[in-house]
């Protein structure tokens, strides 16, 4: 076996062992940041519900739906949405004719 009871299979471990141990962190750093960004977005944008936000974004390292509904909350205008659904319901459709004209030209 190449490498066995010399210092290059201590090298080979060393080399091993940090390439695990940065992998490692850098996956828990980016996941950090991932699940960090509901927060980071309700800061930024002054969002009147960041307690909600964070308490969600909390949760969901437990429980993920949570993380989900809480990266939904963070990226979505509710308001602007609400008036939306508002003005499309609403909204008439024009040129659409009514019951009585469509008998007219019958």
């Amino acid at each position: 076996m190449p490498f066995v009871d010399t210092g290059f299979d201590i090298g080979l471990h060393v080399v091993a062992t940090v390439v695990m141990v940065a992998t490692a962190t850098a996956l828990a750093v980016g996941f950090w940041k991932i699940h960090d960004l509901p927060i980071n977005k309700a800061h930024k944008e002054q969002h009147h519900q960041v307690a909600l936000i964070t308490a969600l974004t909390w949760i969901g390292f437990f429980l993920h739906g949570v993380w989900v509904v809480a990266v939904i909350v963070a990226f979505v205008d509710g308001e602007k949405a609400l008036r939306h659904i508002r003005d499309v319901w609403r909204e008439e459709k024009p040129n659409e004719p009514t019951m009585l004209e469509e008998n007219d030209h019958a």
